[in-house]
């Protein structure tokens, strides 16, 4: 893994981190932007961070919920 993509990946969970602690749902824009001053290098290799850890964020809330409407399929099932 380079310099860069450890670098991005760090500043990724911290700054989920402080994203779910604030609920600024957006704040990772602003860190991206902070990023693109500075070294756009950088910039994309954290906001491709960003957008895979948040797509699978839903991805796993969405197999969660599936698996909970199964759950509660084969509860009912079994109780009649």
């Amino acid at each position: 893994m380079s310099t860069i993509e450890t670098l991005a990946q760090k500043l990724a969970i911290d700054t989920l981190k402080v994203q779910d602690a604030s609920g600024e749902e957006r704040l990772y824009v602003e860190v991206g932007q902070v990023l693109g001053a500075a070294s756009q290098s950088l910039e994309e290799a954290f906001l491709t961070e960003m957008r895979v850890r948040l797509a699978e964020r839903k991805a796993r809330e969405f197999l969660n919920k599936k698996v909970a409407a199964l759950q509660a399929q084969l509860e009912t099932r079994a109780e009649t």
